[in-house]
Parts: C-alpha cells; sequence; structure tokens
C-alpha cells in the first residue's frame, strides 16, 4: 500500500516532465526515468523508445518541433502493485511553435528507486475525439 508521500512523491516525478523538457534539462532526464525505460510514441506514429539515450535523442531530432511547453494535470494513481511500483494516469497538453495545441493522456507505469519514483513505462495517447470517441446522444 503506499503511503501519502508516495503519492505526493509520485505526483512530483509525473510533473517534473514538462520542465525538464521545457527547460531543455535533458541531461537530468535520469530523474524523471529509469535507465530502462519504455517510451510508447506510437500512437503519435514515432517508434517505440527504449532507455534514456533513446529518449534524449528523439528530443533532440525533433528540434524546433518539440512542444513550446508540456502541461501535465489530472494525475491521478489507478493501480498500486505493492510499495514499489504504481500505474498513472494524468493529463497533458502540449503547446506548439504554431501556438497550436494538443491534448494527450499518458499512462505511466512508476517504480520506486534508491533516489525517488521513475517513470518506467510511459505510453502517449492522443486525444482525438470529445468523450472518447463516444456518440453523440441525438433526440433530447
Amino acid at each position: 500500500m503506499l503511503t501519502a508521500e508516495d503519492r505526493w512523491a509520485i505526483g512530483e516525478t509525473i510533473s517534473l516532465h514538462g520542465h525538464l523538457f521545457d527547460e531543455g534539462q535533458l541531461d537530468k532526464l535520469d530523474t524523471l526515468f529509469t535507465a530502462d525505460v519504455v517510451y510508447d510514441v506510437s500512437d503519435l506514429g514515432y517508434d517505440v523508445l527504449v532507455g534514456i539515450d533513446a529518449v534524449r535523442d528523439a528530443a533532440l531530432a525533433l528540434g524546433a518541433n518539440n512542444p513550446l511547453a508540456h502541461i501535465v494535470t489530472n494525475i491521478v494513481i489507478t493501480d498500486a502493485e505493492g510499495n514499489d511500483t504504481a500505474v498513472v494516469r494524468s493529463k497533458g497538453l502540449a503547446i506548439k511553435t504554431d501556438h497550436t495545441c494538443g491534448t494527450a493522456t499518458y499512462v505511466d507505469t512508476v517504480r520506486r528507486q534508491p533516489d525517488g519514483w521513475r517513470i518506467s513505462h510511459r505510453r502517449i495517447l492522443a486525444r482525438r475525439e470529445p468523450l472518447g470517441g463516444l456518440p453523440a446522444s441525438r433526440g433530447q
């Protein structure tokens, strides 16, 4: 069972994502991810990335196409597996350089490490339809 302190620390870890990427602090990704992180951006049309170096290299390759801002909110721990692993869902909003924005859902697995909680698996799911694609009710 996760303690209140664990839950706070997990939320801080998830929130750190936007700060590190937006400030270009890619040398600090080890404070966010496990060394063997799986970063699944396949829903956005990219390859699944494995390891911190692959995540860093992909961000550098995007260059000016990276968002200006990543905003992460609505952090919910949905499943705790013992005391050392949890699944976390959160919402992401990315402000792009052309001033448009996109939204996503992050589905993360976090693991307790000796130096704190880290994301070991992240899946980014693009939000493309209101209400998750639920058809509108007709004849109200």
